[in-house]
C-alpha cells in the first residue's frame, strides 16, 4: 500500500530518515543544522547542502557566485551550531552544456572563498546528468571550547533575537525577477546581492555558544525557522513584527508596498541567525554585537504552547498565509 505525505520537507525527514539516525548519537532525530561527533578528543561537526539550478540560483548565474553561495550556505549551518569550519567534500552533477570555461570560473570562485574562510577541499565526486545542474557540498568543522548551539534549548521567558537585517534576500529575489519596482539602483543592488551572496555569521555563532540557549540559521524564513526551534524545544514563541530589523533598502520597498511584510517575515535565504537567550544575558549580547560590528536585535519571547505568533506592535495578531519556504 502506498502512503502520501503533504510534501513538507521536515515531515518527510521525520518519517523516512529520522528513524535511520536513531542509532547514532551524533544527530538525534536529525533536528539540528549539523551532526556532532566525539572523535579522538575532538568534537567534529558535519553538515551537507545541495543547490539546484533554477531552484536555488538563476540558471544564468555566474559560476563564481554559484560556487561561493554553495560554500556559504553550508558555512551558515556551522555558524548556527557555533562551529569552526575546516574541510569540505564537493559533488558535481553536470549537464553537457557545462564546459571547461564554466568549471574554471567555478573553481576560481570556490578557491577564493575556501581561502577566505580557511576551508580545505579534501574530496568529492563528479558525474554527468541530463540536468539540471546540481551541486552538493559536505562541510566538516569542529566545536569550540564552549560547545555547540542546538535548536532544543529554548526555555520559557527566553528572549528571541536575530542578527543583521531580515527579509533582504527574499526582496532581492523579487528584484531579480522584476517583481519589485521603484527602488533606486543602489537599493536594488544591495537586495539582490544579499540573495546571491549570503554572509555566514561564523564569528557570531562561535561566540554565542555557551551564551545562547538555542539557535539556528534563517534559511527558510524567520517565522518558519523560529518554529523549528520551538518544535525542538517543545515551546511556543511570540514576535513583534515592528521590532524586526530592516535594512534601509527593505524599508524603502515596504513604504511602497506594505504587503511585502509577509514576505519579509517568511522569506528564506537571509542566512542570519535566530537565537534565544535568558533576559539576564542581554548586556553580554549587546556587547557582543558591538564587538563584532553586527546588529543583534530582540524581536520576541519564548512562550508556553507551540508555534509562532506574530504581532503588529499594538497587540494585534498578523496571520501569515505562508510561514516560510517549502522545498516540496
Amino acid at each position: 500500500m502506498s502512503h502520501k505525505t503533504d510534501g513538507n520537507e521536515f515531515d518527510r525527514i521525520s518519517r523516512f530518515f529520522a528513524p535511520l539516525a536513531s542509532a547514532g548519537e551524533g544527530a538525534p532525530g536529525l533536528t539540528n543544522d549539523a551532526a556532532l561527533f566525539e572523535t579522538a578528543g575532538a568534537r567534529l561537526v558535519v553538515t551537507a547542502d545541495a543547490l539546484v539550478a533554477g531552484v536555488h540560483f538563476p540558471e544564468k548565474e555566474s559560476p563564481e557566485l554559484i560556487a561561493k553561495k554553495l560554500l556559504r550556505v553550508n558555512l551558515s549551518d556551522l555558524a548556527a551550531m557555533g562551529a569552526v569550519p575546516h574541510a569540505c567534500l564537493l559533488v558535481l552533477a553536470l549537464p553537457k552544456e557545462v564546459d571547461d570555461d564554466w568549471l574554471e570560473a567555478f573553481s576560481a570562485g570556490l578557491g577564493e572563498d575556501l581561502g577566505a574562510f580557511g576551508v580545505a577541499l579534501v574530496g568529492g565526486d563528479m558525474v554527468a546528468t541530463p540536468g539540471p545542474l546540481t551541486l552538493s557540498l559536505t562541510l566538516l568543522g569542529e566545536a569550540g571550547e564552549e560547545g555547540v548551539m542546538t535548536r532544543s534549548g529554548a526555555r520559557l521567558g527566553d528572549m528571541v533575537l536575530v542578527s543583521g537585517t531580515i527579509g533582504d534576500a527574499t526582496l532581492g529575489l523579487k528584484v531579480m525577477n522584476g517583481e519589485l519596482a521603484g527602488l533606486d539602483e543602489t537599493a536594488a543592488g544591495f537586495l539582490s546581492a544579499r540573495y546571491r551572496l549570503p554572509e555566514p555569521r561564523l564569528e557570531l555563532g562561535r561566540r554565542l555558544a555557551g551564551m545562547a540557549s538555542a539557535g539556528m540559521d534563517i534559511s527558510d524564513g524567520l517565522v518558519a525557522d523560529l518554529g523549528h526551534i520551538c518544535e525542538a524545544s517543545s515551546v511556543g514563541a511570540g514576535i513583534d513584527a515592528s521590532r524586526v530589523p530592516l535594512s534601509p533598502a527593505a524599508r524603502t520597498a515596504l513604504v511602497s508596498d506594505l504587503s511585502l511584510m509577509e514576505a519579509i517575515l517568511s522569506g528564506g535565504d537571509d542566512y542570519e541567525l535566530v537565537f534565544t537567550a535568558v533576559p539576564g544575558r542581554e548586556p553580554e549580547i549587546t556587547a557582543l554585537g558591538e564587538a563584532i560590528g553586527l546588529q543583534l536585535t530582540a524581536v520576541g519571547t519564548i512562550l508556553e504552547g507551540e508555534g509562532v505568533r506574530v504581532e503588529d506592535g499594538h497587540g494585534g495578531e498578523i496571520v501569515l498565509n505562508h510561514t516560510g519556504y517549502k522545498h516540496f
